[in-house]
């Protein structure tokens, strides 16, 4: 893979406190970032004041209120490099994610995407990154599979197709079962890549019907796995 570049999509919705934390964990990555496009879902905090004091380094686009499937799609629709990343507003990187992520998929032209280990944090009042890295130990690692922790090849994300937008939460399981049942490869690298934030704001924790999206996204999995068997 030649002169790999990234675009790194950031969907926000009423994140204003969380997404210059969020911006600046891109900007430090070792490995530089094409381009940093923003998504305002139809914000009515700060975000898009906040997403506007980082221009020109940051693209911001505001849609109505169409929920986090929409945002992605919308902005994987305005970017540019041949390699996308996704992180939450609330969430940051470590400072090489990117690198070891564009290393690994130069070494192997026949992955698509690449995730990395995430731990989760409980956001308070008093929540400190730099106090809570060193208080936290391997045994907090979590092997992660979700979109703050990928690196997908462009050409991938529109073979498997954009995503859901009927459901509030779980579009990005439905996404990822997709790619799997494909023959889309994927690899989980050992080293720590992502912070997630854990607080009442998060969307699985908001959505009240959470389950009932992730029920619907897993019955549409297994009747299209059953459908393929059926076809066989």
């Amino acid at each position: 893979m030649s002169d790999p570049d990234i675009s790194v999509i950031v969907p926000v919705y009423n994140a204003a406190q969380y997404l210059g934390e969020a911006i600046d964990s891109i900007a430090a990555q070792h490995y530089r970032a094409r381009e940093i496009v923003v998504v305002d879902d139809g914000s009515t905090d700060g975000s898009a004041a906040v997403a506007k004091r980082y221009a020109p380094l940051v693209r911001y686009c505001w849609q109505p209120n169409l929920g986090v499937g929409a945002a992605r799609n919308r902005g994987v629709e305005l970017a540019k490099g041949n390699l996308l990343a996704f992180l939450d507003a609330d969430d940051c990187w470590v400072e090489d994610k990117l690198q070891l992520q564009t290393a690994v998929l130069a070494d192997d032209p026949t992955l698509d995407m690449v995730f990395g280990h995430v731990r989760q944090l409980r956001h308070g009042p008093e929540w400190d990154r730099g106090v809570a890295e060193k208080a936290c130990d391997a045994s907090a690692l979590l092997p992660g599979s979700l979109p703050g922790t990928m690196l997908v090849r462009r050409e991938t994300v529109f073979r498997v197709g954009l995503f859901r937008t009927d459901c509030r939460v779980g579009e990005f399981v439905d996404w990822y079962t997709r790619a799997i049942d494909l023959g889309c490869r994927a690899k989980v690298l050992r080293q720590l890549l992502l912070w997630r934030r854990i607080h009442d704001s998060n969307l699985g924790i908001r959505e009240r019907n959470s389950r009932h999206h992730y029920a619907r996204v897993l019955k549409t999995a297994l009747d299209r796995r059953r459908s393929a068997r059926e076809r066989a």
